[in-house]
């Protein structure tokens, strides 16, 4: 076991890089374990829109639209200036922006005309505002088919029920997501710096300068080398697996540990932890010297976290991003991640196990591209 214990000096060399990379991870995890004080959720509220009314025509149907609107969003009245309303929207100072034109039940209601609006852009909030618009203008158009008169009409639009929703969980919780899932969620971005810059350095420092030589000279066959390196990350990766799930255990305790989906979450990290290896093997023997390392691995970590979906949630990215980012493994976790945190896995276990299969393939074609790479070297 010559090899494999020299792919282990080389790691203990790095093994302040490893720790730190789980400092910064656990001290995350501690701050979200002390906002985990919030009061839980009864009910359903609706986010509040800053809204701007530009009223032309002062009506009382106009009034009933501002009470109707009150009801939702923080409203205020203002005079029609196209320049200060937009920068107004600029500088966020109100989200959402409405032009009551003059006749306002003549041309909206009668001859159906849109209100105009202006938002901010990509506010999927603001499209809760068009569709309470909509709403109250198509109400208006029933009162109007039915004979009510302008008065009639604004009156009983005043009158309208408020829509109120109660959450209910069947498990018994909160209906909150379960703070196990950040953590589980940030895991590629630990998984990808600490096996990238670790195992990195040990196939790359073993391919360079005097090792390089000794390992071709050495009685050791290659297989046996080899197998031996294998072997050696294999340890590095079992060992920072076993660490952070045991920390998981520790934080989140019997909130964890009596969830359903908690061997799921295992299978899901194993399958990302496959991934990682075969990944920070693949840097480690195109690297040619630890810059190139310490770029490569900086590359391959954010890139692929950020556009997976590790920093930035899967729901708030555009179609356009998301189908990109089906290219990356981290996608793919993240997306089976956020199934176990939101269902129940007699709910969504072919997805899940879908995203797991989709994984341990990223990961075999990896290890493909580095044979191939290990392959060229030898021939050339």
């Amino acid at each position: 076991m010559t090899v494999y214990k020299g792919y282990m000096r080389i790691a203990k060399k790095n093994a302040g890089m490893f720790f730190l990379y789980l400092v910064i991870f656990f001290g995350i995890t501690l701050m979200f374990q002390a906002m985990d004080s919030r009061e839980e959720i009864a009910g359903y509220q609706q986010e509040r829109l800053k809204v701007s009314v530009a009223d032309k025509d002062g009506g009382v149907l106009a009034e009933a639209f501002l009470e109707y609107l009150g009801q939702f969003h923080d409203v205020t009245v203002t005079e029609e200036d196209t320049v200060a309303l937009q920068e107004k929207l600029f500088y966020r100072d109100v989200d959402y922006v409405v032009r009551i034109p003059e006749h306002f039940y003549e041309n909206c209601v009668k001859n159906g005309e849109k209100l105009k609006v202006t938002k901010v852009p990509g506010s999927y909030t603001a499209y809760y505002a068009d569709q309470q618009i909509n709403s109250f203008l198509n109400n208006a158009r029933v009162y109007e088919a039915a004979g009510f008169t302008e008065t009639e009409m604004a009156e009983a639009l005043k009158e309208m029920p408020k829509v109120q929703a109660e959450l209910w969980d069947t498990e018994g919780g909160t209906g909150e997501t379960p703070l196990y899932v950040m953590y589980f969620r940030y895991m590629p971005y630990l998984f990808l710096g600490v096996l990238g810059y670790v195992v990195g350095n040990m196939i790359s420092a073993m391919r360079r300068g005097d090792l390089k030589k000794r390992m071709q000279a050495s009685a050791v066959s290659q297989r046996r080398q080899s197998a031996e390196g294998l072997l050696a990350c294999a340890t590095v990766a079992l060992f920072l697996w076993g660490i952070v799930l045991a920390a998981g255990m520790c934080f989140y305790g019997k909130k964890l540990l009596a969830s359903e989906n908690l061997p799921y979450y295992f299978l899901n990290s194993t399958a990302l932890l496959l991934m990682a290896v075969s990944v920070s093997y693949l840097i480690g023997s195109l690297a040619k010297g630890t810059d190139d390392l310490n770029g490569m691995v900086n590359v391959a970590s954010l890139g692929f976290c950020f556009l997976g979906g590790a920093f930035v949630p899967l729901d708030v990215m555009s179609s356009g991003v998301k189908k990109a980012a089906q290219f990356l493994p981290v996608y793919w976790y993240e997306a089976a991640n956020e199934l176990l945190g939101e269902f129940a896995v007699e709910t969504v276990r072919t997805e899940v196990l879908q995203a797991v299969g989709i994984q341990l393939v990223f990961a075999a074609v990896f290890v493909c591209i580095t044979l191939a790479v290990a392959k060229k070297r030898q021939t050339v």
